[in-house]
């Protein structure tokens, strides 16, 4: 062994058990001297008392060991740690009472039992006197003169953690001066020497002790009260963080994750608790498949991929006409999983059928999941021709091969503008919700997701906000009443996958977005995030609706027939499927109205057959007109 190493990494451990050894010897000096110079105590024959102290010794010091005493940073220790010592000695009298009747030794039971009472004091004692020592050396000193001056929100044991984590971190530049509660029995008095206000109260008290940044630290709170308190201590002028485990990212759900304190984000404040996938059960699904996304260097493809890749799938095929995007996707998976991972990278279309076949013929994929999709509005109204060619067509095509190669399963990622359209890209995708329904006589399982707007993918309001107010503004938006449903694209990719693992034939998933979010609002939670004000630092600018946009889109859950999963946020909507020969006839007549297109600019022609071929099709304008009696619109004013 080499005792260097094991001494230069055990010496704390080593130095603290010395300590409590001579003090268990000084204790055990002091007890035999009570036994001899005070009357009232019977005298103990010498010899059978350091036999007795002895063993005492070696159970005591055993049992401590057990329970894990001497591997206890004890500069930050805790009550936990306290009590362990409590209860090891406790351990220690009753293993010592049993041994000792044993042994004979039982008449001198009171005196070991002192021995134990005052061991455990003075171990108590030691260590509670090295942690003042500690902070007063390292702490104190290496705080900085000037720090932040912070209020915690929430003066239960969350909070208690937060001030600790601040006060024993020499690195930290936070100084706690305050806590805020609600709770009337904390209010007016201290913990740790940090005093206790009411929430009523915060604006004077924030002033007075110059609170530079609010840390909202309280547990198992809803997405409505942590919005709620964020409006709420952000308008007195400060910084406000919490104090808790991300929620909207895309890390192992079975990973444990470390309290921290952090920025907030607009996913904090979509008033929507976060969706809650079975990730175990349903992931499994996927384990040792074959698993082709196409349009996976998308926003959506590419967290698919991430995703499929934790399940240990067989083979992950990414398949895009983006090679840029392909290639970052790739680049990441390879560095995290390296030959763990069988990926393949394919270049290519969904228009192209040979393209496509030479993939399903030479991968033979199990799972589709295809996200591959124009999917700008405005864009789409301009160039309606290609929305059909790469949604449509390429939504058939690849549907096609998966029929004729044998895939378990499809998916098709589709979106709640298929609601009802008012544009060639949501009547687009509602083709493809037929293209995939239609197929219930198929070996393949068809089935197609839905659901609302993807925060933070490429296009979409998020990124454009932020580009926009670091160009100092101004934040340009089509309508003050617009509104959205929003979900994170950890929570959309997750969906589909769960989706993925349930679908049978045919079916229509959507999920329970919660309630509308105004774009207005949206706008405004970014600047205050961004630490500006709005209107003030940065001007929220209308600029009216663009082509093909209505204010609102419909609630996915009042539509047709809805059916529960066993997820309670996700539901199948019961739609009565078209034939095929009904969706060839459809096609067709795009098709043909695509080819009269070729040689013109925009989708005039295009919209007159696509409001033939999709009977939900409306104009915008019309839905605009009566947008104020939507019970859409309602939720979204009462939110």
């Amino acid at each position: 062994m080499d005792w260097s190493k094991f001494l230069g990494k055990n010496w704390r451990k080593i130095v603290l058990f010395l300590c409590d050894a001579l003090g268990f010897m000084a204790i055990a000096v002091f007890g035999l001297g009570v036994t001899h110079l005070v009357d009232v105590f019977p005298k103990i024959a010498m010899e059978n008392y350091w036999k007795g102290a002895l063993i005492l010794f070696v159970i005591l010091f055993v049992t401590r060991w057990l329970w894990g005493v001497y591997d206890m940073v004890w500069r930050f220790t805790s009550t936990k740690a306290n009590l362990y010592i409590v209860l090891s000695d406790l351990s220690t009298t009753i293993v010592t009472v049993l041994l000792f009747a044993l042994l004979g030794l039982s008449s001198e039971d009171w005196a070991y039992g002192l021995i134990v009472a005052l061991n455990a004091l003075f171990s108590l004692s030691i260590r509670f006197v090295y942690r003042l020592l500690y902070k007063r050396k390292h702490v104190q000193n290496a705080k900085p003169t000037a720090g932040l001056n912070v209020a915690i929100v929430g003066a239960e044991q969350l909070g208690i953690l937060l001030l600790n984590e601040l006060k024993c971190n020499p690195k930290s530049q936070s100084n706690p001066v305050l806590f805020i509660d609600k709770d009337q029995t904390k209010i007016g008095g201290e913990i740790a020497g940090v005093p206790v206000f009411d929430e009523a109260d915060a604006g004077g008290i924030i002033d007075k002790y110059n609170v530079a940044e609010i840390i909202i630290a309280l547990p198992d709170l809803s997405s409505e009260e942590l919005n709620r308190l964020y409006q709420y201590y952000a308008g007195f002028g400060c910084k406000v963080k919490v104090y808790d485990t991300p929620a909207f990212e895309s890390g192992d759900p079975n990973e444990a994750k470390k309290r921290i304190v952090r920025e907030f984000q607009i996913e904090d404040l979509l008033c929507r608790n976060p969706l809650s996938i079975n990730d175990e059960e349903s992931f499994r699904y996927y384990t040792d498949k074959t698993v082709l996304v196409t349009g996976g260097g998308g926003s959506i493809g590419s967290e698919l991929c991430r995703q499929v890749a934790k399940c240990h799938p067989k083979r992950l095929i990414i398949f895009d006409i983006y090679e840029n995007n392909a290639y970052d996707i790739q680049q990441e998976l390879t560095r995290k999983y390296g030959a763990d991972l069988d990926l393949r990278v394919e270049i290519g279309s969904v228009r192209d059928r040979a393209r496509l076949e030479c993939i399903f013929a030479n991968y033979r994929p199990q799972v589709v999941f295809h996200a591959a999709a124009h999917k700008h509005v405005p864009l789409m109204e301009q160039s309606g021709c290609e929305a059909i060619k790469n949604n449509v067509i390429g939504t058939y095509n690849t549907a096609d091969m998966a029929e004729k190669y044998g895939v378990e399963k499809f998916i098709l990622v589709s979106t709640d503008k298929a609601v009802n359209p008012t544009n060639i890209m949501g009547a687009s995708k509602r083709l493809c919700e037929m293209v995939i329904q239609c197929r219930t006589d198929s070996r393949t399982n068809f089935a197609a997701v839905r659901f609302g707007n993807v925060l933070g993918s490429n296009g979409s309001v998020i990124p454009l906000f932020k580009k926009q107010i670091a160009m100092g503004g101004p934040i340009t938006i089509t309508d003050k009443r617009i509104i959205r449903y929003f979900m994170t694209i950890p929570e959309a990719s997750q969906l589909v996958m769960q989706a993925g693992a349930m679908a049978q034939k045919g079916e229509l998933f959507v999920l329970d977005m919660g309630k509308p979010v105004k774009i207005y609002d949206l706008a405004v939670n970014m600047i205050k995030l961004s630490g500006y004000k709005p209107n003030e630092d940065i001007e929220i600018k209308e600029i009216g609706l663009r082509p093909g946009e209505k204010l609102y889109e419909e609630l996915l859950m009042t539509t047709e027939k809805m059916e529960k999963t066993e997820n309670d946020m996700i539901f199948i909507e019961k739609d009565a499927p078209l034939t095929r020969l009904q969706v060839e006839s459809k096609l067709n007549a795009l098709l043909d109205a695509v080819e009269a297109s070729k040689m013109e600019l925009g989708s005039k022609r295009l919209i007159e057959v696509m409001q033939a071929v999709v009977p939900t099709y409306k104009d915008p304008n019309s839905v605009n007109e009566k947008a104020a009696e939507s019970m859409e619109m309602k939720q979204a004013e009462i939110a």
